[in-house]
């Protein structure tokens, strides 16, 4: 990898990470809209609902589809946006930068009840679910605006590259129409980056028991579908550019080298996006120009373009720890969560970033799920099951899980703001040792039905 490229990557990624600054938290969480006649969403039903929340929150329309529709709106003074994610039937509510949870927590509860009093009025929820639970109903179909319709076209590619690469892709390209998440920033400093990265991806086999709250019916072996969905699509086409990074992060010269083998997929130029073949930023960077495609309005067209270092830019990954532009790490892989339970995401990896060594301790001499053969890539996997390996001790597990809640508790505690008391649902599943879609399906199994699930995991 040239100077150049390095020099780019470490000015994006790395150089923010040493600028003094406050320790602020970002929080994103996207929730399905549902139709709870068993009816598709009608978009005009959504984009109605979201011009009443801009009107009576005083929020400043910023975004739009090409019929003029409402795509997305900001709060000045909060910098809190409402926008939907590809698709009129998955609404996110992001929240400017924070030092403390229950501000955050106050915003949204206010946010919800108002559009779940608005979308009542149509027999519409917004509900707290990974997967839309009507995901084999809805229409499926992407905002029409640039980045939308360019997502999904490039998604839809994979039956052209199944032989290019070593990987079994799932039918379900639409995924991002109807998966939801719960993502939240937290700032890394410079002196911790690879620790931060190294440690929480440690952790994730057993966020992938805590949170799991992604079913469908399509690949009902999963309790949290989701991640298997970006794995397993074009996302995925390189393993770098998703999920989690397979082995220790030793330096930052390694996180840059292994940045420069992550791939991008997409530019825009002339304000139109154009998707192609996967290429390491290496190898984009060092051809001379690169065959895409665009859309012209009316149908998609051949362009060749010569790359330009900008064109860092658009690297989109989808790790489970993203480093971010802005010196954060984005914690991407937990579902969205009940509502009444959607900061616990937050104040979990808030809680252990304050106790970033002491977690370290834990997982790296843990011998309850990393001494039976299996990495963390690998368990990651697995416990996204709902069958748990033959040799896990869920005793054990309990334990371990309740002692990395505590000290999530002890960290919440040192920040002095109340906020361990948001982790009690956890503590309450440990004990359980269930989760939000191990819970709905032990309940459909005894005769609940979804519906109940839906309004129940709506309720604030």
């Amino acid at each position: 990898m040239n100077e150049t490229i390095r020099k780019a990557i470490y000015d994006k990624y790395i150089a923010p990470t040493k600028k003094e600054r406050p320790d602020y938290i970002g929080v994103e969480i996207e929730m399905p809209v549902v139709n709870l006649s068993g009816q598709p969403v009608d978009e005009a039903v959504s984009i109605k609902t979201a011009e009443s929340f801009i009107r009576h929150f005083g929020f400043i329309a910023s975004g739009s589809d090409t019929a003029g529709n409402i795509t997305s709106a900001k709060h000045e003074q909060t910098g809190d946006i409402l926008s939907f994610d590809c698709c009129y039937s998955n609404l996110e509510l992001s929240f400017g930068k924070a030092v403390g949870l229950f501000g955050i927590k106050d915003r949204f509860e206010r946010y919800c009840r108002f559009l779940n009093a608005e979308f009542a009025k149509h027999g519409y929820t917004i509900t707290g679910m990974g997967v839309n639970p009507n995901a084999d109903i809805n229409h499926n179909q992407p905002i029409q605006n640039e980045r939308y319709r360019m997502l999904y076209h490039y998604l839809h590619s994979y039956p052209q590259h199944k032989n290019e690469v070593a990987m079994r892709f799932h039918e379900r390209p639409d995924f991002g129409t109807f998966t939801s998440a719960s993502q939240v920033q937290l700032d890394v400093r410079y002196d911790e980056l690879t620790d931060v990265i190294n440690v929480f991806g440690l952790l994730e086999p057993y966020k992938a028991l805590l949170f799991a709250n992604s079913y469908l019916s399509d690949y009902p072996e999963f309790l949290c579908v989701r991640n298997m969905l970006w794995e397993h699509s074009m996302q995925g086409y390189n393993p770098h550019n998703v999920g989690m990074f397979g082995k220790k992060v030793s330096s930052i010269d390694e996180l840059i080298d292994y940045i420069g083998t992550q791939s991008i997929y997409c530019t825009m130029r002339d304000g139109r996006y154009i998707d192609f073949t996967p290429l390491t930023l290496d190898e984009f960077f060092s051809r001379d120009s690169v065959e895409g495609e665009y859309f012209d309005g009316e149908k998609y067209r051949k362009i060749s373009f010569t790359p330009e270092i900008s064109d860092l830019e658009y690297l989109r990954t989808f790790k489970f720890e993203d480093l971010t532009f802005r010196g954060t790490i984005e914690y991407r892989s937990s579902c969205c969560q009940p509502l009444s339970e959607a900061l616990t995401v937050a104040a979990f990896h808030t809680g252990l970033k304050e106790k970033l060594y002491e977690l370290k301790k834990i997982v790296e001499n843990d011998d309850v799920i990393y001494s039976h053969g299996f990495n963390a890539t690998e368990l990651q996997k697995l416990l996204s099951k709902q069958k748990l390996p033959e040799y896990i001790d869920e005793g054990a597990v309990e334990r371990q899980l309740i002692c990395i809640l505590d000290l999530s508790s002890e960290g919440l505690i040192q920040r002095g703001l109340g906020e361990e008391t948001l982790l009690a649902p956890l503590y309450e599943r440990v004990r359980r040792h269930t989760n939000p879609a191990r819970t709905m399906l032990d309940g459909i199994k005894n005769g609940i039905p979804m519906i109940n699930y839906i309004e129940q995991y709506a309720a604030i």
